[in-house]
């Protein structure tokens, strides 16, 4: 008969990896509550938005509340409590991003997906956000893709963009 393993690493909802990776934060802080933003943005990496369950396993990890945890969290507007999209489309709408026309911009990626913001399309491709700032403004208008930046947008080049996902998809199922 073999022993049951009941390691904390063991019942969590996490990777092997991102659990090494909340090991390395808490170690890496003086004090454990700092790592608490790296350790919610890696969460919401793996498990696409912080749900109960995540918000629970990274409280018991730092040794804070639950409600610590929502406290700070609500706070970030890149924190997400439903699932997004697999591509999460943020357009700026910031000064330097709106007065080169960001809004056209967000205007053609509603009608081309068929959803407003924080909406998320029927198949689960595709999520949609109006966003402060990107940190592109050299750049406007531009727009954020999960990591990826495109800039210099004109409404046009929209479709474009969203075939450029659609086909990354299709590529990896075609190759799977």
């Amino acid at each position: 008969m073999s022993a049951v393993n009941t390691s904390p690493e063991s019942m969590s909802i996490f990777s092997p990896q991102v659990a090494a990776r909340f090991d390395a934060l808490v170690e890496k802080y003086p004090l454990r509550r700092s790592a608490l933003v790296p350790m919610l943005l890696y969460a919401q990496d793996e498990i696409g938005y912080l749900s109960d369950s995540v918000i629970a396993e990274v409280a018991q990890r730092i040794g804070i509340t639950e409600l610590d945890v929502r406290n700070v969290a609500t706070y970030y507007s890149m924190l997400r409590f439903k699932p997004a999209g697999k591509f999460n489309v943020q357009v700026c709408t910031n000064i330097s991003c709106m007065l080169r026309g960001a809004y056209d911009v967000y205007e053609k990626f509603q009608e081309e997906l068929g959803i407003g913001h924080k909406g998320v399309t029927a198949d689960g491709l595709f999520s949609l956000e109006e966003v402060e700032c990107i940190g592109a403004c050299c750049w406007a208008p531009a727009i954020q893709v999960n990591y990826a930046f495109h800039d210099e947008l004109t409404p046009s080049g929209v479709p474009e963009i969203l075939d450029r996902y659609r086909q990354q998809v299709q590529d990896k199922e075609k190759n799977a």
